[in-house]
């Protein structure tokens, strides 16, 4: 099974496809072969960030089952082992993906024969984005330092991990009041913490499973169009708090510089790490490579605020 990383945040225009296409680049450049899986389904583009015209088929032709796999539709990129499953010719309607395909799709991402599969993923909390966003336990998340990339971002974490617990919830035998809890056609407005407590007062042995399975979830931060004049203990401070309030663990993996000539890379229809190498923002991203391709000590869980 490859190393899955989904890439998300909650809010468009952070900057999710310029992180993956970078990333996708720079672990291939380390000798891994990569496939970078666009999931902005109906606003895909995750091609022109690699200086590509969009491909002439991809995941429709695994969809519609004239390819009998996810790999046969996976194009190469300019970069050696770096590798492109695009959804642009899907129809308008791969949006709203109905249930089965959802589960075909990530049953075949968990089968593709690559080191690495990074997933770029669209806006918002819809289910099809925090299911994908859940195919692996090591997703990315990413942001800008503005605040309501910020509060975006909370946003998308706690509909990951209500959207999680519902389904542990629904897969294992919990008491009625919880499985009213999660029915009840109000149930978006229940918060993952107000579970918790709910299956802990009617099953502590049940809570902390519930706990347990999401502790395996470890979750890296990237603050993206990172200005000078921001605070540089930005990421430090998210993921405090995140440490604080959720049950697993959250880890800040480092700012990304803002650089004007991104937009100009894109416009020349280069990749940026390749036309600009020894940039600021290039190294930032550098680094992340070498992060996800160098073994880490498992982070640690910090104590949960009361």
């Amino acid at each position: 099974m490859p190393k899955i990383y989904p890439i998300g945040g909650g809010k468009g225009g952070v900057g999710k496809s310029f992180v993956a296409a970078s990333l996708g680049a720079l672990i291939a450049q380390h000798g891994k072969t990569v496939a970078l899986l666009d999931l902005d389904l109906g606003a895909s583009n995750l091609h022109t960030f690699l200086g590509m015209p969009a491909p002439k088929d991809g995941l429709n032709l695994f969809l519609n089952k004239t390819a009998q796999t996810l790999e046969q539709v996976a194009v190469p990129t300019p970069v050696t082992d770096l590798f492109l499953i695009s959804s642009s010719t899907c129809s308008m309607e791969i949006a709203n993906l109905f249930y089965a395909q959802k589960i075909k799709l990530i049953n075949a991402v968990k089968k593709l024969p690559f080191d690495y599969v990074l997933i770029d993923l669209g806006a918002g909390t819809n289910f099809n984005t925090l299911d994908f966003f859940l195919t692996s336990s090591k997703g990315i998340f990413v942001c800008t330092p503005e605040p309501t990339s910020i509060e975006n971002a909370f946003r998308f974490i706690k509909a990951v991990y209500l959207r999680k617990i519902k389904q542990l919830i629904r897969q294992h035998d919990f008491g009625a009041r919880v499985k009213a809890a999660i029915l009840d056609t109000d149930s978006s407005a229940v918060k993952s913490q107000d579970l918790l407590d709910m299956v802990s007062k009617d099953d502590p042995e049940k809570a902390s499973l519930l706990k347990a399975h999401i502790a395996r979830f470890q979750f890296k931060l990237i603050l993206n169009q990172f200005r000078r004049i921001a605070d540089t203990s930005l990421g430090k401070k998210i993921e405090t708090v995140c440490n604080r309030h959720f049950y697993s663990p959250f880890e800040f993996w480092g700012q990304v510089a803002f650089d004007e000539r991104v937009i100009d890379s894109i416009y020349a229809r280069k990749l940026y790490v390749t036309a600009y190498p020894a940039t600021i923002t290039a190294m930032d991203l550098k680094r992340i490579a070498g992060l996800l391709t160098t073994p880490q000590p498992a982070p640690v869980l910090q104590q949960q605020a009361p």
